[in-house]
């Protein structure tokens, strides 16, 4: 079975004193965080800065010390970079390591990758976010957040 490893970022700005999370839609239609593939020589945290760049425009990124989490789950690649739908593709093993992230930024310029952006506030990005790993991780960083 294919294995990718791949690392991205919960970003965040803040907003009258509450963090916004930004949330990408990609072509499959679900609603989740910036990440993409590590590159061979690269760290994670390198390759999520990179990736949110790439997908984002976002170029003021500051990780927040003490939030490293993984995920992992299956998935087939259906669609290629430029959204067409293209024939099953074999079931694909991925590990993602996600950073928290804040940002300055509220102008997202994002890649051909996905469709959409928005910036929301927790309880509105729980209701958002398709997958449930996805909504742990959010509600670990959103608990950080607010306990700081």
């Amino acid at each position: 079975m294919p294995k990718e490893k791949s690392a991205g970022a919960l970003i965040y700005r803040i907003q009258n004193n509450i963090p916004y999370y930004l949330l990408l839609h990609y072509h499959s239609g679900h609603w989740e965080f910036a990440k993409g593939h590590i590159e061979e020589g690269e760290n994670p945290e390198e390759a999520a800065k990179r990736e949110v760049e790439e997908e984002t425009g976002i170029k003021d990124l500051k990780i927040i010390p003490g939030f490293k989490e993984y995920i992992k789950y299956f998935f087939r690649n259906n669609y290629d970079l430029k959204g067409e739908a293209k024939k099953k593709a074999p079931w694909i093993f991925k590990l993602v390591v996600f950073y928290l992230a804040e940002t300055c930024t509220e102008d997202v310029k994002i890649s051909n990758e996905h469709i959409g952006f928005v910036w929301l506030p927790y309880q509105e990005a729980m209701k958002k976010l398709t997958f449930k790993n996805a909504k742990n991780l959010l509600k670990k960083a959103n608990n950080i957040l607010t306990n700081q």
